[in-house]
């Protein structure tokens, strides 16, 4: 085919012989629409189906290919119905069983006929089985030939086998040019947009050759050459993947440092009255963030800011520094927090730091009603609250501000794309554009910054403050759920506090609450003359802070909590921390969950109540907390262990999903691609465009948040 007149995205899937309406409909619901996405759809994993094993010869365990005379085919009624097949080769006989089966496939496998199957060898009622294996049937005289390369196994949906995937993948890759050529696919969609010398720099493939050596790897590679990150074509294609998001996120970065942002000056006087209030001294790591800060807030062009530093590190004073010098300079400043607890401990911290400074601070959250909400709109437009804190309710088309100059997003992954993006929207409706200051207290591994977040420049407060002793961590079963009472029960005689953290039980915050409600009638009658309270998400506002007061001030002993006291609570008498059921839960959650106890001078304890049997991967996440409590290290391990969907908590909100590459497989990667980001914004801008369109598409927006 002449592919110099293919625009490969440009054709669609039905151009293929066998893809009608119904083929389409199930191929655009997995991303498919043109031959290119199904050049980029790649296999996850091989088989190996080069040869035909003899019956005689497989075992259980097996997945083999082979060949045999069909005996019988009759339809079995039991438990199940299912159509049950024995076919035989001259060194034995092998039963082929179908709990899904049609009238049509039945009349197939015809008495006497001769089939060709694949699968997995199981032990059955009557021997040796194959459940549902992948076959052919084989014509009279047909000489059917074994694969010559590794048979791909794809990402599929119900209706789409395998058969039918592989072989549109094949008439989509004959698509492409008899031999490497870039001057041949000029104007095509699989134009090789990597210029020579960052191929040969970086000894990369040819875009084709990669497409090539994934959809079909030679026979001699090894199986596992997709899982272990060891394909040279996946490496490519991973590459100029990582490539594309991060010119897209050094391209928006660019784009910001050319828009007009109001300039702070040093406003000493107020920071001198600030710090003098406080009862404790910054850390080396507080100062120097809040001086990489001050300095932007300094220039004319927006701040974009990361502000990492383990739980109870100090970011919030930080923060408060970072909104006095704007206030000062007489601007806005708005503090968005993910859930309506944080954001209220925002504001009570606020309000007792800020109120002495004659500075007016508001709130703001979806629950705020009536004549209150009204009033606190009026004072954002006409510029009289200069420090709003809330949730994502800040930015609603109805809260207009007056002057804003610094927004500052707390535990920024926890906001989905859509709510990031409004913010931003919110912000360009004046001529400047206000400063971002985007703080976590989930230390975020070196490889994810580097990639989701190239857009930030980055500060980390890398110490605590002095006189916090490290929290020390069991793994205890719940078989001994009533010694974890005991210990509880005598760390309240000694005057210390306690938490029983109940975790989401299958994503069910109304489960989660009845949980947490059951276990605090529980402990309660257990522990008699412990006074036992309850926090969890359903309760209203006010009735949280007052339980949060109450247990503050030490009416209350041992608080029953659902996650929702995961960031932001502090209580320093609290010494002790129970978290039922923590295999539900991710490293980085638990880290969290942990911080809120070890805020005090004296020893505190962290236990973790897990539920028998404990999975592998359950028993590695338990281990990491046992071993570590750097949060950066938990971090890492989190990564390696679930994946960055989930470590940035964006399963569900299209941030980060990457085709091919994979952060925690491709880290090796990162310091090459930026490497190679810098080689392109300088020497080839051309590309920039165009790889990105090719990888992200329209979903490019993602980047402006």
């Amino acid at each position: 085919m002449n592919a110099a007149s293919q625009q490969l995205d440009k054709i669609p899937v039905t151009r293929l012989k066998g893809v009608g309406a119904a083929l389409e409909k199930k191929l655009n619901s997995i991303g498919i629409a043109t031959l290119q996405d199904l050049l980029f759809h790649l296999p996850f994993r091989y088989e190996d189906r080069s040869r035909v094993a003899s019956i005689g010869s497989i075992a259980a365990g097996d997945t083999v290919q082979v060949q045999g005379e069909v005996m019988n085919a009759d339809i079995q009624f039991g438990r199940r119905r299912s159509l049950r097949c024995t076919i035989k080769d001259n060194s034995g006989f092998l039963t082929l069983r179908f709990f899904h089966f049609s009238n049509a496939q039945k009349s197939s496998l015809a008495v006497g006929s001769q089939i060709r199957c694949y699968g997995e060898v199981r032990r059955g009622r009557s021997g040796l089985e194959i459940f549902h294996p992948e076959y052919r049937v084989v014509r009279d005289n047909e000489e059917v030939v074994v694969d010559n390369c590794l048979t791909a196994i794809y990402p599929a949906t119900e209706g789409l086998g395998q058969a039918r995937l592989r072989s549109i993948a094949n008439q989509a890759l004959a698509y492409l040019p008899a031999k490497d050529n870039a001057q041949q696919l000029e104007g095509s969609a699989l134009q090789e947009f990597l210029p020579p010398q960052i191929i040969q720099k970086f000894h990369l493939h040819s875009l084709i050759d990669a497409i090539r050596l994934i959809h079909r790897p030679p026979l001699e590679t090894p199986l596992s050459w997709l899982s272990e990150g060891k394909n040279p074509g996946q490496h490519r294609l991973s590459f100029e993947e990582l490539l594309a998001h991060r010119l897209c996120m050094r391209r928006f970065k660019s784009d910001s440092q050319q828009q007009p942002a109001p300039n702070f000056a040093d406003s000493p006087e107020l920071l001198r009255r600030f710090l003098a209030q406080l009862p404790f001294t910054l850390t080396n790591g507080q100062q120097r963030a809040y001086k990489e800060i001050s300095e932007d807030l300094a220039r004319a062009c927006p701040m974009l800011r990361l502000l990492q530093g383990d739980v109870g590190s100090g970011k919030t004073v930080v923060a408060a520094l970072s909104a006095l010098q704007a206030i000062a300079a007489g601007y806005q400043v708005a503090l968005m927090a993910p859930t309506e607890l944080l954001a209220e401990q925002h504001y009570a911290n606020f309000c007792q730091w800020f109120e002495p400074l004659d500075i007016n601070v508001g709130w703001l959250s979806g629950k705020t009603k009536g004549k209150h909400r009204v009033e606190q709109l009026g004072s954002v437009a006409d510029g009289s609250c200069q420090l709003l804190v809330g949730t994502h309710a800040l930015f609603q088309d109805e809260v207009i501000y007056k002057k804003l100059g610094l927004i500052i997003i707390d535990e920024q992954h926890r906001f989905g794309v859509h709510q990031r993006l409004a913010l931003r929207e919110k912000a360009n409706q004046h001529a400047l554009n206000p400063h971002q200051l985007v703080m976590t207290a989930t230390p975020i591994p070196r490889t994810l910054a580097m990639s989701a977040y190239a857009d930030l420049d980055n500060s980390i407060i890398d110490e605590l403050p002095p006189g916090r002793i490290p929290v020390n961590t069991a793994i205890i079963s719940n078989d001994r759920r009533d010694q974890v009472m005991q210990r509880i029960e005598q760390a309240c005689k000694e005057n210390s506090q306690a938490y029983w953290v109940c975790t989401l039980i299958e994503e069910s915050e109304a489960l989660e609450c009845q949980a947490a409600e059951v276990t605090a009638e529980q402990l309660a009658q257990q522990l008699p003359e412990i006074k036992v309270g309850l926090i969890h998400g359903r309760m209203k506002p006010q009735e949280k802070a007052q339980i949060m007061q109450r247990f503050k001030q030490g009416d209350l002993q041992l608080l029953v909590a659902t996650t929702v006291i995961e960031v932001g609570v502090d209580v320093p008498n609290a010494s002790l921390m129970v978290i039922e059921n923590p295999e539900r839960l991710g490293l980085a959650q638990l880290h969290q969950l942990r911080g809120r106890v070890g805020r005090g001078s004296t020893h505190s304890h962290c236990i973790l109540l897990y539920q028998n049997p404990l999975s592998n991967a359950g028993k590695q996440r338990l281990s990491v907390m046992r071993e570590s409590t750097d949060g950066f290290y938990i971090a890492e391990k989190d990564l390696e262990l679930r994946g960055p969907g989930q470590v940035l908590g964006t399963q569900q909100t299209g941030l980060m999903s990457f085709k091919v590459a994979d952060i925690s497989r491709d880290a090796d990667l990162l310091d090459q691609v930026k490497e190679a980001s810098e080689i392109v914004l300088e020497q080839y801008p051309e590309i920039v465009d165009p790889l990105i369109k090719r990888w992200l598409g329209d979903n490019e927006n993602y980047a402006n948040v």
